[in-house]
């Protein structure tokens, strides 16, 4: 099974390196790439500006509450570009709110996971998701890119 390519879009540095170590470690490793907020998100998706040569993510797991573009504005950015809404989107994010995981639905989220906070538990819940796109679901192949 080959490993999956995951674009993390996180503004917390903790929070994104624990999920690239749990990403990147086990049995289930994955290629992980970060950018900070959904601007560069956009960018790198569409490789433009600093990223020319982009990798086309297998996944991409979205943090809600970032800087100058949110998760909320970046998830329907991606998935009303025809080039981009194939990628299936994560909302791995803190709120447990009820608006923030209708509309998330709603701007078509493939799943909303809230962020646990145990280290253990976090790292298990990231493990998860990869598992799970990588073993279970069937995903567009590269003709979409």
């Amino acid at each position: 099974m080959r490993s999956l390519q995951i674009l993390v879009v996180d503004d917390d540095d903790a929070d994104a390196l624990m999920i690239s170590e749990a990403l990147e470690s086990g049995d289930t490793r994955a290629s992980v790439d970060r950018v900070v907020d959904g601007r560069e998100a956009l960018d790198y998706l569409r490789r433009e500006g600093a990223y020319p040569q982009a990798n086309r993510p297998d996944l991409i797991l979205l943090d809600l509450n970032m800087p100058r573009m949110d998760g909320r504005e970046t998830l329907a950015a991606i998935k009303t570009d025809d080039r981009l809404k194939a990628i299936p989107v994560v909302i791995l994010t803190t709120s447990g709110a009820a608006p923030d995981i209708v509309a998330s639905y709603q701007h078509r989220a493939n799943a909303y996971v809230t962020k646990p906070f145990g280290l253990d538990d976090f790292e298990s819940t990231v493990r998860t998701i990869n598992r799970f796109y990588r073993e279970v679901a069937t995903l567009p192949g590269s003709e979409q890119a």
